[in-house]
């Protein structure tokens, strides 16, 4: 039997892949959350988008997750008249805020407090690093610069400080609104673009909850890494969401490009280590955006994010406006099954330190040792909120876990978790006849045979969240 693959893709979803036939093919070759990105389209787009979403999932008999991508501040240069300049090298540029349309000698901002942020041999980049200036000066509105590396500037291009230091907020009016049309799209995933401290997570998630209240939906949080100020702050910003994205393009701008793949590393290991999940984004597979296959330092990059423990790789605009969407995610799924092949399980020095503070959690950790060490067919979590999946999505484990639930949400929240595989059971406060049904989802879904170990968690009483604290080993077909 194949053991099914553990890490998890994401794709966002654009004007490539959003008819029915495209996204169907997409789940179908692998996706497991769809992304929404809220810098594009209207509120009426996204919800048209989700029941799509949906829909298609249901085509394909299973359940994704859909996460909303907030926006957040938009530091970017205005509008230009003929849509676009060429800077070069030596040059003078002034960034004005009060500017309306821009030339070849200046340029508006959208973000109009600029330049109160800056003062004089201050580091500009704009265009993803592509271009950059050295502040000379402010005057007023203006900020007068000299343009040290040239290029093509077109129309909306966003602006980075070097090492960080604009005081633009994590949540702006537009991502208010976008939370509500997140809540009243039933996203799983609400992601908080440029958060700072704990306190900006803290806030959307207030928002996000009460939002929600009216649709008796509760999203978890994921904090996009991406700004410099974010990194001495890490553990805090996790503590107060429920994983990190490594968004790699605006943080690489923001701290240099050498800085990132370290900072990968560690973003992994603490996310693991604080039992949150993380996602590993920014240009994985770039060049199938215009080429049927990826660059061998494509294949890497995704290869080696999938050795270092991410819970799931992300397609931006790959599958949202390139030319392959399906095949970039038939191909991520290829790498990241590959990858998986060589991983090695550290079951017994991860838990030399360990120590269990509730019984759910010890049912969980016991779950992972038994099942490593009599080398079962897989782990079965019986889960109402998915806590015991995750927790045991948090070490590599040579066998699949199953999270069997009755609950749609926990179900589409689960489909994110590394090595966990949402199935929907039943809902029962009968012990002996939802084991039985376990036996029978595993058999016919071709997930076990008759004769194999599996390791099966639950609470008791039944049915109720927070609840688990049972474990039995048994074999398929003893009943």
């Amino acid at each position: 039997m194949i053991k099914p693959r553990a890490t998890k893709i994401v794709a966002t979803i654009g004007p490539a892949s959003s008819t029915p036939e495209v996204l169907q093919r997409m789940i179908a070759a692998g996706v497991d959350v769809v992304r929404l990105n809220f810098s594009h389209g209207s509120a009426d787009d996204h919800v048209a988008r989700a029941q799509m979403v949906r829909d298609a999932a249901a085509a394909c008999g299973r359940e994704v997750a859909i996460m909303a991508d907030l926006q957040g501040p938009k530091i970017r240069v205005g509008k230009f008249k003929d849509g676009k300049i060429t800077l070069v090298r030596g040059e003078a540029f002034i960034l004005d805020a009060a500017c309306a349309l821009g030339d070849q000698q200046r340029a508006g901002l959208d973000y109009k407090e600029l330049p109160n942020d800056l003062k004089p041999g201050d580091v500009l980049l704009l265009n993803d690093g592509l271009i950059v200036l050295t502040v000379d000066r402010i005057a007023g509105s203006e900020i007068h610069t000299t343009v040290k590396v040239g290029g093509e500037l077109s129309n909306n291009k966003g602006i980075n400080k070097q090492g960080g230091g604009l005081s633009a907020p994590a949540l702006t009016a537009k991502d208010m609104e976008d939370i509500k049309t997140a809540m009243r799209l039933g996203a799983d995933y609400v992601a908080v673009s440029f958060p700072k401290s704990a306190t900006d997570m803290a806030m959307a998630r207030q928002l996000a909850n009460l939002a929600g209240e009216a649709h008796g939906h509760k999203p978890r949080m994921i904090a996009k890494i991406e700004r410099a100020e974010a990194i001495p702050r890490l553990q805090e910003i996790l503590d107060a969401s429920d994983g990190l994205m490594v968004a790699r393009g605006d943080l690489a701008v923001e701290v240099g490009n050498a800085a990132v793949p370290a900072l990968q590393k560690r973003m992994i290991r603490m996310a693991r280590a604080s039992n949150k999940l993380v996602i590993t984004a920014t240009q994985m597979m770039e060049s199938m955006i215009v080429n049927a296959v990826p660059t061998r330092a494509e294949v890497s990059d995704v290869a080696n994010a999938v050795l270092d423990g991410t819970d799931a790789v992300m397609a931006s605009a790959e599958t949202a406006a390139g030319k392959y969407p399906v095949e970039t995610v038939e191909t991520m799924a290829a790498v990241c099954l590959e990858a998986e092949k060589s991983e090695h399980s550290t079951l017994d020095t991860d838990f030399l330190n360990v120590t269990f503070t509730r019984i759910d959690q010890s049912v969980a950790y016991g779950a992972l040792f038994t099942a490593h060490h009599l080398r079962a067919r897989a782990i079965v979590a019986l889960t109402e909120s998915g806590s015991t999946a995750l927790w045991m999505s948090r070490h590599n484990i040579e066998m699949p876990i199953y999270a069997l639930t009755p609950n749609l949400a926990t179900q589409r929240k689960t489909s994110l978790f590394r090595n966990v595989h949402p199935i929907e059971l039943s809902h029962s406060t009968d012990r002996e006849a939802v084991l039985g049904e376990v036996e029978k989802l595993l058999l016919a879904k071709g997930l076990a045979m008759k004769d194999d170990m599996i390791i099966v968690t639950w609470g008791e009483p039944m049915g109720q969240t927070g609840g688990t604290n049972a474990l039995k080993i048994t074999k398929i077909g003893d009943r």
